[in-house]
């Protein structure tokens, strides 16, 4: 049975010589190829800014007061109370919209 495999994308940046050099150096001292070195450094740091971006980490004493919160919510305020009004009577004025409320 053949096998297919996904041809590599390719990326490319022109630098600096200054930059170029310094490259090269951190790569040699590695033991990796410029290319090797630049796309570990470049996915370590996309990895970085992914987590940064959608991962929320709290503390023990955050995290049981969340929970806490999940698990015995307070009573809603006269504010949300409000909001509350404001959204079920824009609702009901936009009943007939092509807007699906329920999704």
């Amino acid at each position: 049975m053949p096998t297919t495999t996904a041809k590599p994308d390719r990326i490319g940046a022109r630098v600096p010589h200054e930059v170029y050099t310094t490259l090269c150096r951190a790569a040699e001292l590695t033991g990796a190829t410029v290319n090797q070195f630049l796309v570990q450094a470049a996915l370590k740091e996309a990895h970085a800014v992914i987590e940064q971006e959608e991962v929320i980490r709290l503390s023990r004493r955050d995290w049981s007061w969340l929970l806490e919160l999940m698990d015995n919510p307070p009573h809603p305020n006269a504010r949300l109370q409000s909001a509350l009004r404001r959204y079920r009577e824009a609702k009901r004025d936009d009943a007939d919209s092509a807007f699906d409320w329920e999704l």
